[in-house]
């Protein structure tokens, strides 16, 4: 078995819901418009019996649209919607990564508290590289953090667009942002303040293995050091020589199989291109099976 760590929904009840506040919103995010995101029976059909996917929400966050108490209800609904999908297609699906309303520090730490630690299917929290227009490296989201190694929760980092820059693109802008966020949250000590806290970064570790010169020569020594502590996937669309790159920077231990599927390469995704990548790569067999599922599970032993 392999477990995809990194793969995307937008069910269809969350969708509806946010559809009656932005009724634009698939023609601002045109990625969205990925049947597979919605319709569970299709993904079935695309899939491959081999992978079991971990479940995200896509970025489609309610604290941008709602105040506080609403965004917190929603969001409960969400996860409440992404677990029942779980439950219901145990084949397919291995577990998922709840949501959380960052505009509700106190609703956001009872989401850890009394849905992710009390349901063995759900292994993390998503947060994103901006929330609410402020790095997530912000003073003001540092609780999060917090309890998150309180209670041995993994974190999933995706990468969302800065507003204030006018050209973003779907191809460089996610990873320039990615790797801006694992700097800031590096320099603002998140780390040193949690040691045994556990961030996942999607896209291999975007920019930082091909610039892990830059940093070890410009970053002082501890910070260099403490960018090895994120894990990263595998989900670069390919490339054995880049995922090659980013296993020696991050280490076999911490990098995990995943693929950003349905999204990528059309229809389905990138899975079949990704575990090609991953079998071309002069890794032993045991190596590759703890990047396609020993690591995840050695992560997450709390829900195993």
């Amino acid at each position: 078995m392999k477990i995809d760590i990194f793969s995307h929904v937008l069910l269809p009840q969350f969708c509806k819901k946010m559809l009656d506040i932005d009724a634009g919103l698939l023609q601002k995010m045109p990625f969205l418009q990925n049947p597979l995101l919605l319709d569970i029976k299709m993904r079935q059909e695309a899939g491959i019996s081999e992978v079991k996917q971990v479940l995200s929400f896509v970025n489609v966050n309610p604290e941008d649209y709602l105040e506080k108490d609403r965004a917190l209800d929603l969001v409960k609904e969400a996860n409440h919607e992404l677990l029942e999908t779980v439950l219901a297609y145990p084949k397919q699906f291995f577990g998922a990564v709840a949501m959380l309303a960052l505009n509700n520090i106190d609703g956001s730490l009872s989401i850890l508290e009394d849905f992710v630690v009390k349901h063995s299917q759900i292994f993390g929290v998503q947060l994103f590289t901006r929330h609410l227009g402020l790095s997530i490296a912000d003073p003001q989201f540092k609780p999060i953090f917090k309890k998150c190694e309180e209670l041995d929760i993994p974190i999933w980092l995706h990468p969302v667009f800065d507003d204030r820059k006018p050209d973003n693109n779907i191809v460089f802008s996610w990873e320039y942002e990615q790797s801006q966020a694992m700097l800031q949250l590096v320099e603002a000590g998140i780390f040193q303040d949690f040691p045994n806290i556990k961030i996942i970064v999607h896209h291999a570790g975007a920019m930082v293995p091909f610039f892990s010169e830059r940093i070890k020569h410009i970053l002082p020594e501890a910070q260099a050091e403490d960018f090895r502590k994120f894990y990263v996937d595998t989900a670069i669309l390919g490339n054995p020589t880049a995922l090659e790159l980013a296993i020696e920077y991050f280490s076999i231990e911490h990098v995990l199989f995943g693929t950003d599927a349905p999204l990528g390469i059309a229809p389905s995704g990138a899975t079949q291109v990704i575990i090609e990548a991953i079998e071309k790569l002069p890794l032993s067999y045991f190596d590759k099976q703890a990047i396609y599922s020993d690591n995840f599970k050695n992560l997450i032993k709390r829900g195993m």
